[in-house]
């Protein structure tokens, strides 16, 4: 493109961005001058100025994608993404304005703006999703990890990873030890709850409950099994002393309605057999902690004052 041929063809520098994005060194490479750049980018121009050196060639909100984008450009060709912003790449509905860039410990470049650079002397090798550098997606999740806010926050971010079957806990844990200790903390219970196949918020609140009532031990999301060997359930919570299932029950922590009705004929299907089962609301267990440890004990002692049903919990790897 010659020197001032693309003020007669304003779709040209859109074809030559990445999604809108571009450099301040390639439009002047392409002849566009450091004049034109500086109206285009002032007050009321068509285009904006989204970091030192970064254009975007509209004027509006920014998709995450065309943060990661400049994110990536703003930061050089080292860099990588991580954290949250390389999650959503790897299909995860994560949250969050910003983009979390890796940079090995010898680079400069500081954070700026929405852009959250981080300096590393465990520089991974990066992977490509959709277009752009990446962090490994086991790297990815322990660097949101370290950043949440809340333990409740950390669960969800783990667990949904988990369960997904994207990485396992011997992954994340190994990780977890490798890399820095800073903000460890929660990550690190999480994996701990979720060694104890714990699998969602309401059933990490769950588990704590537990530990308060003093009940026999309790184990979660095990297959229950009938007399005849056939899968009967995998309720939340299971005392296989006294045949006895907890169900953390809520629409929201379903996937849809028919995953809802089918939690519903699960339960009908162990109390045919015999089995007691105590359903908790999650608004309980963070509302009325009291209440639900009692409905436990009392649960449990009706479930011991009957004879036990002829059903078993599935021990892994028996």
């Amino acid at each position: 493109m010659r020197r001032g041929e693309w003020a007669g063809d304003p779709e040209a520098l859109l074809r030559i961005a990445n999604r809108g994005i571009i450099a301040d060194s390639t439009l002047r490479s392409i002849g566009v001058s450091g004049s034109a750049i500086h109206d285009r980018c002032g007050p009321g121009g068509p285009w904006e100025r989204v970091l030192p050196g970064v254009i975007h060639l509209r004027n509006g909100r920014l998709t995450d994608r065309q943060r990661s984008v400049a994110a990536l450009m703003y930061s050089g060709d080292t860099a990588i993404l991580t954290g949250r912003a390389a999650l959503r790449e790897y299909g995860f509905d994560s949250a969050g304005d910003g983009a979390h860039i890796l940079l090995p410990a010898a680079q400069r470049v500081q954070s700026n703006g929405f852009v959250l650079v981080e300096r590393t002397h465990r520089m991974p090798e990066q992977v490509g999703r959709r277009g752009l550098r990446c962090a490994p997606l086991v790297r990815a999740v322990l660097d949101a990890a370290r950043r949440c806010p809340t333990l409740d926050a950390t669960r969800a971010l783990i667990a949904e990873v988990v369960q997904r079957g994207a990485a396992t806990v011997p992954q994340l844990s190994e990780e977890l030890e490798a890399g820095s200790g800073r903000g460890s903390a929660f990550p690190r219970k999480v994996l701990q709850e979720v060694t104890a196949n714990v699998h969602s918020v309401p059933e990490a609140h769950a588990r704590k409950l537990w530990l308060r009532s003093g009940l026999p031990e309790m184990v979660f999301n095990r297959d229950v099994v009938d007399a005849d060997g056939d899968f009967v359930a995998r309720p939340d919570g299971w005392i296989d002393e006294v045949a006895m299932a907890w169900e953390i029950d809520s629409l929201a922590w379903h996937l849809s309605p028919a995953d809802y009705k089918r939690t519903l004929e699960r339960r009908t299907r162990m109390q045919g057999l015999g089995i007691i089962v105590l359903a908790t609301a999650p608004s309980a267990l963070r509302d009325s902690p009291g209440r639900v440890v009692a409905e436990l004990v009392r649960h449990f002692e009706l479930a011991r004052s009957r004879p036990r049903p002829n059903v078993r919990v599935v021990i892994p790897g028996a």
